[in-house]
């Protein structure tokens, strides 16, 4: 199942991470798609908790940190952690449940 993040409401914009792993890495050239009800052009971004940008709903990212994005309809997503770290041990960016056959990857 799914909660929402808060009690003020559903949350249901969510910030999609290409290539799909976590954690996401800088030197992977990171692509993020915010998703939410809403007109695309009226997506605000976030970064390290500042408001960083407003315009369309897909970003290339060149900078560590945490981005959040916000749709006017549908409100903040949950952040996503980009980092720049030299190794990493990966995951699919999915939902995980108890007993699924992972992927793991280890990279630097």
């Amino acid at each position: 199942g799914w909660c929402p993040l808060s009690t003020t409401g559903a949350q249901n914009t969510q910030l999609l991470v290409e290539p799909p792993w976590t954690p996401a890495v800088l030197w992977d050239r990171v692509t993020l798609t915010c998703q939410g009800s809403g007109t695309p052009n009226d997506t605000t971004w976030y970064k390290d908790e500042s408001r960083w940008h407003k315009g369309l709903d897909r970003l290339g990212v060149s900078y560590a940190g945490s981005y959040k994005c916000h749709r006017p309809d549908t409100g903040l997503s949950p952040p996503v952690r980009v980092s720049n770290d030299q190794l990493v041990l990966q995951v699919p960016a999915r939902a995980l449940l108890e007993g699924d056959t992972v992927t793991l990857r280890c990279r630097g």
